[in-house]
């Protein structure tokens, strides 16, 4: 490898270079057994072992309670949006969603082609710059759930503290997974996809409570049903198996650096370092959203003009600061500042970003 690169891509993410190499070293030849562990059973005991050591590290890593059980299923969080109401909402209930930007709206969308679903609170009149306090929520008679989206990507906003409400939470965490500590009392189902922090794209981890599973609807195909996940022990069909793989040492690797706690502090150390190069820039760079709801992953940003923003990505290739392109729904930059990326990526960004401006102010 002649030189490793910083990458700001909002998903697929980048990965801890020691994960890489470790999986490097052992694609072809796992654990001495003359393959690849994508080439053997899923009922191998090869298999059994990572599948099951991952499936326990998620819950010891995030600090997820007992009366929890935890869920891999194929595909991403867009599967999610028709899992949770498909499996939620029974005769007679509904489920509540915030419209927070592009992927609440989502999550609303697909709500409601699977069940009876309605808006509780709506950023768009707002341009999505912030989200919504508890009290601006407003939720109806027979309401199952309060649907959130801690951090849109692509807008670069989260929920600063998860809202009190009289209904359990469902929330989509697919940006900001196992970046910040969750206040589990509130939920009864957390998802998300593992592209944006905890691995190869492919796959959702779910986080259900156990005690809901009785009351889920079952009149569906059998793949569809978290309850059957469940006793399946995720493996109803050949699970993903290189994506397990992979997040199980992604987890071994956030344990070992101290946990959720260390994770949470260096989230938000790296993205405070971009932050304040936009804040002392005298309006230079302009950041479009709320600052007390300021994404953690996910910085956006602006320019005088779109030619300089052009010129940026331009010489921000030049300097191996890669990916920083805004959503094309957008615009503008954005700089995804996952958990594998090093303090060091931040920094070299936020460098950067003053002598650009030195250079073209």
């Amino acid at each position: 490898m002649s030189k490793r690169v910083y990458n700001f891509c909002a998903g697929p993410c980048t990965l801890p270079l020691d994960v890489l190499e470790e999986a490097q070293a052992e694609f072809v030849d796992y654990q001495g057994s003359g393959m690849s562990l994508i080439e053997m059973s899923h009922r191998g005991k090869h298999y059994d072992e990572v599948h099951m050591e991952a499936m326990a590290l998620m819950k010891e890593v995030y600090r997820v309670p007992e009366d929890f059980s935890v869920l891999f299923i194929q595909g991403g969080a867009h599967l999610q949006f028709a899992m949770v109401p498909m499996n939620l909402l029974t005769p007679g209930t509904r489920g509540a969603y915030t419209n927070t930007g592009t992927w609440g709206k989502g999550a609303i969308t697909d709500g409601k082609a699977c069940g009876d679903v309605y808006v509780a609170w709506d950023g768009a009149d707002e341009n999505f710059t912030r989200m919504p306090n508890a009290d601006e929520i407003e939720l109806q008679d027979n309401t199952r759930y309060l649907h959130i989206t801690s951090n849109e990507t692509i807008g670069g906003i989260r929920f600063p503290a998860f809202p009190d409400v009289s209904v359990p939470l469902v929330v989509d965490m697919s940006s900001d997974y196992m970046s910040r500590t969750v206040p589990w009392e509130k939920f009864d189902l957390v998802y998300g996809g593992l592209q944006k922090n905890l691995g190869p794209a492919g796959m959702s981890v779910v986080f259900v409570r156990d005690s809901i599973l009785e009351n889920t609807n079952k009149d569906m195909a059998r793949y569809l049903r978290y309850d059957i996940h469940k006793d399946k022990d995720s493996m109803f069909n050949t699970p993903a198996v290189f994506p397990t793989y992979m997040t199980g040492k992604v987890l071994k690797w956030m344990k070992a650096k101290g946990g959720l706690d260390v994770i949470e502090a260096e989230a938000a150390q790296k993205s405070g370092l971009i932050y304040a190069a936009i804040d002392n820039s005298d309006g230079y760079y302009r950041s479009p959203v709320d600052v007390a709801c300021r994404s953690h992953m996910n910085v956006v940003f602006r320019l005088p003009s779109e030619e300089l923003e052009k010129k940026f990505l331009t010489e921000a290739d030049q300097a191996d600061l890669l990916n920083l392109k805004g959503h094309r729904s957008v615009g503008g930059l954005r700089a995804s500042i996952y958990n594998a990326m090093p303090q060091e990526g931040a920094q070299a960004l936020a460098d950067f970003m003053a002598d650009f401006m030195r250079s073209n102010g």
